[in-house]
């Protein structure tokens, strides 16, 4: 027969779990709306407070790992996400959508794979849409969750095109 107490710690744990999943999926949604355009005007420092101070951001696979490459520590990944974003002039509009979840936590450290949709008008005037699969390693870093690692994999990319004309 368990114990009060042990079914007490086993649901202490279980609740901590569950509490750790929760927030990594926040962070990781967090991060895809302060990519997003429009986005808020404060994105830069907001970026920033979601990686771990030596984080590592990289591009994987053949599509991505030239075009992306691995970038690392806080800083230089902020100043690269913002060479995309406002004021930058990548994107007219740009939006994120995620699927697929699978969380893993272990302790202070947790580990995600996501399905990614984005899709996107650039200032070319083109549109398109873009599917990668993400792999995310999370850490609890001075009192939050925070992203260690960040992999993103092209899967697939096409145009869209009459984007503002379509009628459905």
């Amino acid at each position: 027969m368990i114990s009060p107490i042990s079914d007490i710690s086993l649901l202490e744990e279980r609740i901590r779990v569950l509490e750790a999943e929760s927030a990594v999926r926040h962070l990781l949604n967090r991060y895809m709306f302060l990519c997003d355009v429009p986005g808020p005007e404060t994105r830069e420092s907001e970026l920033g407070q979601l990686f771990c101070q030596d984080a590592v951001w990289q591009g994987v696979g053949s599509r991505y790992a030239l075009k992306f490459g691995r970038v690392r520590g806080r800083k230089a990944i902020v100043e690269m996400l913002m060479s995309y974003l406002p004021p930058a002039p990548h994107f007219l509009s740009n939006m994120h959508f995620l699927s697929g979840e699978q969380i893993s936590v272990d302790g202070f450290q947790a580990k995600g794979r996501w399905v990614m949709q984005q899709l996107s008008r650039y200032e070319s005037g083109q549109s398109g849409s873009i599917v990668a699969a993400l792999s995310v390693e999370f850490l609890w870093e001075a009192d939050a969750w925070r992203i260690s690692s960040f992999s993103t994999e092209r899967v697939d990319a096409f145009r869209l095109e009459n984007v503002q004309g379509a009628s459905l």
